[in-house]
């Protein structure tokens, strides 16, 4: 009989579950609409930055906050021994990934995403920390 998930590891599934659906839809609609109207957010934001469009920070949203993710979202699930390592890097690219973004296009607090994201990429980082987590993903299933 399996072990009942400590709620601290329920938290995290469902974090990176969020991601997934996040970084999926995000970069579908900017890959879709590489002009970024469809989702609300304005072209000027890009200027300074190295795009013209949104289409290739769309792909990354898309296969690095979405498709990893979504990834690592079957492997926290099966236990498996590699998830909760390449998690730690999830919560670190998100965090980079708003850096990042503040650092180019400055800090937009309406809608509060960046916020958002932020505070996710910390939670998910953070969580991977806690003892029973660790021990969740090191004790054999």
């Amino acid at each position: 009989m399996e072990e009942k998930k400590p709620v601290s590891v329920i938290i995290l599934i469902s974090a990176v579950v969020f991601q997934a659906i996040s970084g999926l839809a995000g970069g579908i609609g900017l890959i879709s609409d590489p002009s970024g109207q469809t989702l609300g957010i304005p072209s000027s934001w890009l200027h300074g930055s190295p795009f013209d469009d949104y289409l290739v920070p769309g792909f990354i949203l898309f296969s690095v906050l979405g498709i990893f993710p979504l990834i690592l979202t079957i492997g926290l699930v099966k236990r498996s021994y590699w998830s909760r390592g390449l998690t730690q890097v999830l919560g670190l690219a998100l965090i980079i990934w708003i850096i990042v973004e503040i650092l180019v296009v400055g800090y937009h607090s309406q809608p509060p995403l960046q916020l958002i994201y932020g505070l996710l990429g910390i939670l998910i980082l953070a969580l991977t920390f806690l003892p029973k987590v660790k021990k969740h993903y090191l004790t054999n299933n």
